[in-house]
């Protein structure tokens, strides 16, 4: 049995915008006032992406409100945040990044025991047609249910 897990924030936007193939798991390096912003669930991964720079992985992009009773402890809530992963898996992911399309995307933030845990996604960007059909797809999924769920009364 594993530590409990709490997911604080989901990023939905990125299932929309993104075909997701591979999911990893990264700590973030963060300081104690953001610690207790993330535990009320002030975190925001809306527009958020990953970067490999210098062979370190960072969060850009990711909102974290400032914790009220912080004061002068707060950090900018925009700051990049710096990913802790092993350096075998930055640099494979930092390979598959380099071809095309592929970027790196937080999907949830989440406590797993007492750490604060990004899920990142490697994921391609979906074009608009794809975007369509997934949607036609998952609307067309909708309907049968209806109807399944009207014959079996």
């Amino acid at each position: 049995m594993g530590e409990p897990v709490k997911v604080v924030a989901k990023n939905s936007k990125a299932y929309h915008d993104y075909f997701v193939e591979e999911k990893y798991e990264a700590g973030i390096e963060l300081a104690g006032t953001e610690v207790k912003s993330i535990r009320m669930g002030n975190v925001n991964l809306k527009d958020s992406f990953c970067l490999v720079k210098d062979g370190q992985l960072s969060v850009l992009g990711m909102h974290i409100s400032p914790y009220e009773k912080g004061n002068i402890f707060n950090k900018d809530p925009r700051r990049p945040r710096r990913l802790l992963m092993h350096k075998r898996e930055i640099m494979r992911l930092f390979g598959r990044i380099k071809q095309d399309g592929y970027s790196l995307i937080p999907l949830s933030v989440y406590f797993k025991g007492p750490r604060v845990k990004l899920e990142i996604g490697l994921a391609r960007g979906k074009k608009l047609y794809d975007k369509r059909e997934s949607a036609a797809r998952r609307d067309a999924k909708r309907e049968m249910d209806r109807v399944m769920k009207t014959r079996n009364r």
